[in-house]
């Protein structure tokens, strides 16, 4: 059978999420009912783009992290095309930037660096937290934040760059992540499935760490070796608000037109 050379990569994408997330429903089946040949196939073709394949070119640091103003957001994304099945797009984050931690309630989701360098660290919610007595938090929290309290777990920590295949999470795993650029400006594409819509339960909630009462602070950035012992802490989240310092800009799409 001939290979199809003609058709964009990003359009061969859009229409392989589309026949792998069709038909998905997290609330009745987690993560169990996606057919791993076709998630396969997407994974594939979702290692294989590049910024080349999206006509972007890797930007330049022009200002330091300091310097983000309301005509220089931190972020900004580049809308690409959006079902009722998946939404796809880019997100560009300026030197220093960060996406604070997050959630994707009942979605899946990949994640593909087209330049730069980004750190992902993943937790995975527990779901019994509420059995469990809250320690005592440093600075403590007052009684009506206890209830926006989440037990959770940090279950990866790990460096993307263009050469690394996507980062995956699903409804159960690696669903909550921060996204913090490393060594200069980077870009990802971004794919979920399905999108957020606040009407069906699917809205992006924020989060931050607590620090318990004599838990030391580590100070500088983890060496490598230490990621691995860092794997699987339990840790507490808050639920708050969307962190003054992070908003995103919009970027019209140069790429490809996409249709599914």
């Amino acid at each position: 059978m001939p290979r199809d050379n003609k058709t964009p990569l990003i359009q061969k994408v859009a229409k392989q999420a589309h026949i792998t997330f069709k038909g998905f429903k997290s609330e009745t089946n987690g993560d169990n009912n996606l057919d791993p040949d076709r998630h396969s196939e997407l994974v594939s073709l979702v290692t294989a783009i590049r910024a080349a394949d999206l006509k972007i070119q890797p930007r330049k640091p022009k200002a330091s992290p300091g310097a983000a103003g309301p005509q220089n957001p931190p972020v900004t994304y580049m809308h690409i095309c959006e079902t009722e099945v998946f939404s796809m797009g880019v997100f560009l984050l300026r030197a220093g930037a960060s996406i604070p931690l997050h959630d994707h309630p009942g979605m899946n989701g990949m994640l593909k660096v087209l330049y730069g360098k980004v750190s992902v660290r993943c937790f995975d919610r527990l779901e019994d937290h509420l059995s469990v007595p809250l320690p005592e938090f440093d600075p403590p929290l007052a009684p009506p934040q206890t209830a926006s309290v989440r037990r959770s777990v940090l279950s990866s920590v790990a460096e993307y760059s263009e050469s690394s295949g996507p980062c995956l999470l699903t409804p159960l795993r690696d669903n909550l992540h921060q996204i913090d650029a490393v060594e200069g400006p980077a870009a990802f594409l971004d794919i979920l499935a399905p999108p957020y819509n606040p009407d069906d339960g699917r809205d992006c909630h924020y989060y931050r760490v607590l620090h318990t009462v004599g838990e030391e602070e580590a100070g500088g950035r983890r060496r490598e070796e230490e990621r691995e012992e860092e794997e699987r802490e339990e840790m507490w989240l808050l639920e708050v608000p969307q962190p003054e310092d992070f908003w995103c800009g919009g970027e019209a799409y140069p790429g490809p037109a996409v249709s599914v």
